[in-house]
């Protein structure tokens, strides 16, 4: 349903006539009434905001319930390997 309304009228009192030639007239001024757009740029803007400041934190949480269920393998004989050569060469060194 398309929606009309009256730029100079208060909302809360506006009513709808239909003219003599078939147009929608406001009941209060008699001015033509003007189709309300399905999506306004204001609500596009806002969505963008909102949808940049909640992403990141839907993205942070997403994370850290994958990390919960399935924590990463530490291979804990992989880094004592490795620390066992750094102190080898070190120990060449000196």
């Amino acid at each position: 349903m398309v929606r009309y309304y009256c730029p100079y009228c208060n909302p809360k009192y506006q009513f709808q006539k239909q003219s003599s030639k078939g147009n929608l007239i406001c009941g209060l001024c008699g001015e033509d009434l003007v189709k309300k757009p399905f999506i306004r740029l204001n609500q596009i803007i806002a969505l963008v905001a909102a949808s940049s400041l909640l992403l990141p934190l839907i993205y942070t949480f997403i994370f850290l319930i994958k990390n919960q269920l399935n924590p990463p393998n530490k291979n804990y004989q992989a880094n004592s390997s490795l620390m066992i050569v750094i102190k080898d060469k070190f120990s060449k060194l000196t």
